[in-house]
């Protein structure tokens, strides 16, 4: 980012790192559910509910945007739109869109629009648009940053469920059939309640339909070709609008990389196994730093016995006394320290779950609605079918070799035990991704617990020749977010359409301690 890029990369430091207060509260919200790829910013209060049937919109043109102010920053703007809630039912019920619109800050020189979005499913792309330290300077001065807030997500139509209901997933570590059934049963459950609060929006959340929501806000703004930045989930939406607008696209760039191609081996293997090296390296970097609050200890044996306890309901959560961990809650604290990576506050928090303080008094913690559209949305766009019980104890067991101390991807396990007796199927299922038809950039960190380095190469060979693999050599989730040599490679793609050298890669940035650098 240059100078004015190292302001840039502080202020994203804040979103992302606000200190080992933040990891207390993030470990405790992984272990109560953990339903996104990735988190940015501050979400807003579910709306309650519509009540009765939704508007129709009954003209045949574009939608149009109805824009004001943002309360959250004056200089920018915030919009709705109304939508069909089924593409395919254009007279139906209709849903109201959100978005926000950051325009150029020097208009004499501007582009276009590039269309952002965080992942998830279940970030904000509003958040994100409105968030003015997280691209670089000159992008600013020459896009109209436009984040719309994906339909059933953030202020688009949210999908609503009970947190209590949502709190009470079981384990996706099913080690019995019993235990395996109670997963389609809890998933049944989970969508009964989310529908009866969520209006129709809720068997329509798929990617399939984003992408024409996306298409209707780039005619209400009257361009003719958009950019797109999509990071982690949002890399699969600009896939899709790639697949069946190719030629609405100036630029893309796919951050931290799904890929939509992968069956339900590669699916769950190539995430466990991405899991299990974030976990490998923390041990490694544990060994050689300092400042490891575990350094000289055996981390993998510290590891094993805090399973077993959590396996034997006494593993007590050092943060949150004195609540429980299982090895779920365990395995999915871990992941979420690695997205950073948050590696010295994850010592620290091992440390004090190995040798426990007194307990002290737990705080009650609110039960009310909550915004819960990761299985709508994760249902529709992939077909990953387990064949009963023996299908999903062998899938586990082999897992379970790929990634001796991770076990899975807290993610794709979720995904694959969420959508067990789902009742919506596949709209947009995985399927080979065809070639770009214009110059497109990947970029994913080499040790990335989420998205795995080998899902974007993959991709990249299917895009074909248009398409380039920018390689973060670093930690952690989100390329552009760790890396000045990956955010300035990408700003200068974004505004000249220049890609990088086939191979390149970018060094990795050492993590360091909160409040330090």
């Amino acid at each position: 980012m240059g100078a004015a890029r190292c302001a840039g990369r502080a202020g994203r430091r804040e979103v992302l790192r606000a200190g080992h207060q933040r990891f207390r509260r993030s470990v405790t919200a992984a272990v109560l559910t953990l339903t996104t790829l990735l988190g940015y910013g501050p979400q807003p209060s579910p709306a309650a509910p519509a009540q009765g049937v939704p508007p129709r919109i009954r003209s045949g043109g574009p939608p149009a945007i109805h824009w004001e102010p943002c309360p959250e920053d004056e200089k920018a703007q915030c919009g709705t739109m109304r939508v069909p809630a089924d593409w395919s039912a254009p007279y139906g019920p209709s849903i109201e869109l959100t978005l926000a619109r950051r325009p150029a800050g020097d208009p004499t020189r501007r582009i276009g629009v590039l269309m952002v979005n965080p992942g998830g499913p279940g970030a904000s792309a509003v958040n994100q648009a409105l968030d003015t330290e997280y691209f670089g300077d000159e992008v600013e001065r020459r896009f109209d940053i436009v984040g719309i807030d994906p339909r059933g997500v953030g202020r688009s139509a949210p999908i609503l469920c009970a947190q209590d209901l949502v709190d009470a997933k079981p384990s996706p570590l099913a080690a019995t059939e019993a235990e395996f059934g109670q997963l389609a049963a809890y998933n049944k459950r989970l969508a009964a309640d989310c529908e009866s609060r969520s209006g129709p929006v809720f068997h329509h959340a798929g990617t399939g339909n984003v992408v024409r929501d996306m298409d209707a806000a780039r005619i209400a703004l009257g361009e003719e070709r958009i950019s797109f930045y999509g990071a982690s989930y949002g890399s699969l939406i600009g896939q899709l609008y790639a697949e069946k607008y190719p030629d609405r696209l100036r630029a893309m760039v796919l951050d931290s990389v799904m890929d939509h191609s992968a069956d339900l081996a590669a699916f769950v293997g190539r995430t466990a196994e991405s899991a299990q090296d974030s976990f490998d390296e923390f041990v490694t970097w544990c060994a050689r730093d300092e400042q490891c609050a575990l350094r000289g200890r055996d981390i993998r044996a510290i590891w094993a016995a805090l399973m077993q306890r959590a396996e034997a309901g006494t593993l007590q959560d050092p943060y949150d006394p004195p609540a429980l961990l299982s090895k779920w809650d365990l395995i999915s604290a871990a992941f979420s320290a690695f997205y950073d990576p948050q590696w010295y506050s994850f010592a620290y928090y091992l440390k004090a779950a190995y040798e426990p303080a007194p307990a002290g008094r737990r705080a009650a913690l609110d039960v009310d609605l909550t915004p819960h559209s990761f299985p709508a949305v994760m249902c529709r766009d992939w077909s990953l079918p387990v064949g009963g019980w023996p299908g999903y104890r062998a899938l586990i067991d082999g897992l379970a070799a790929r990634a001796p101390q991770m076990t899975a991807s807290p993610l794709a396990l979720t995904a694959v035990s969420g959508c067990d007796g789902w009742p919506d199927p596949p709209a947009d299922p995985q399927r080979p991704i065809p070639a770009a038809k214009g110059p497109t950039l990947l970029v994913n960190a080499r040790h990335d617990p989420a998205t795995a380095y080998s899902w974007a190469a993959n991709v990249a060979r299917q895009l074909g020749p248009s398409a380039r693999l920018l390689t973060y050599e670093g930690w952690g989730h989100v390329a552009y977010s760790h890396s000045d040599c990956v955010s300035g490679a990408a700003d200068r793609y974004l505004i000249d359409l220049t890609l990088p050298a086939a191979g390149a890669t970018c060094p990795p940035v050492q993590p360091v301690p909160y409040g330090v650098g």
